[in-house]
């Protein structure tokens, strides 16, 4: 089903170009930054955003085709739109050493294994223990929030090599994160890889 755009969405966009040029980006790492900046009115994010074109083509497929979406929070979930999402923070406990959202990122990965898109917006103690498991992503999507290991988490990410959108700074939180998975849901997909 083609995505209805309603007119406020489409003046929102054409404010965005003018006062921000994303033409010289690659396609998918366009569509990302433009949902970024729209959904936190925040130019800045086309500077911070950190990415690879090359990344987000493998992750739209396999998002295209399947691929499980976990979150962080249900905040990040309920801002995916056209998509079902696995959140275990209700199921998560106090296990020591671990914060609650990382015991949840424990479970999400017991019950979804390798492949799966990730997008943690909200607790960077999520983002690392994601770092620590062999969960061989198709794409992490890690935009934490806060001046409490945020940035660190992002930075460790980056380094990590693993498939990812993050961004430099502090910013970031569960609307921005999930927008930045809705860039890749709305994207359509090629005609050559329909089936």
């Amino acid at each position: 089903m083609k995505r209805v755009v309603h007119p406020i969405e489409v003046e929102s966009y054409r404010r965005l170009r003018a006062r921000l040029d994303t033409s010289h980006f690659p396609t998918l790492t366009r569509a990302v930054v433009e949902r970024v900046v729209h959904c936190a009115a925040d130019l800045e994010y086309a500077t911070d955003l950190v990415m690879a074109e090359g990344d987000l083509v493998r992750a739209h497929a396999a998002l295209h085709g399947g691929a499980p979406v976990v979150v962080d929070v249900e905040m990040v979930g309920a801002g995916i739109t056209r998509r079902e999402t696995v959140c275990r923070l209700r199921d998560a406990g106090s296990e020591p050493g671990l914060t609650r959202s990382a015991h949840a990122i424990r479970l999400a990965y017991e019950q979804v294994g390798p492949g799966a898109l990730w997008v943690i917006g909200n607790a960077p103690t999520a983002l690392e223990e994601l770092l620590t498991l062999d969960a061989d992503p198709a794409l992490v999507i890690g935009l934490p929030v806060g001046f409490v290991g945020a940035a660190e988490s992002k930075a460790a990410l980056r380094a990590s090599g693993l498939p990812a959108v993050s961004n430099v700074s502090e910013k970031g939180g569960s609307a921005v994160a999930a927008a930045a998975l809705n860039a890749l849901l709305y994207h359509p997909v090629p005609a050559e890889e329909k089936p």
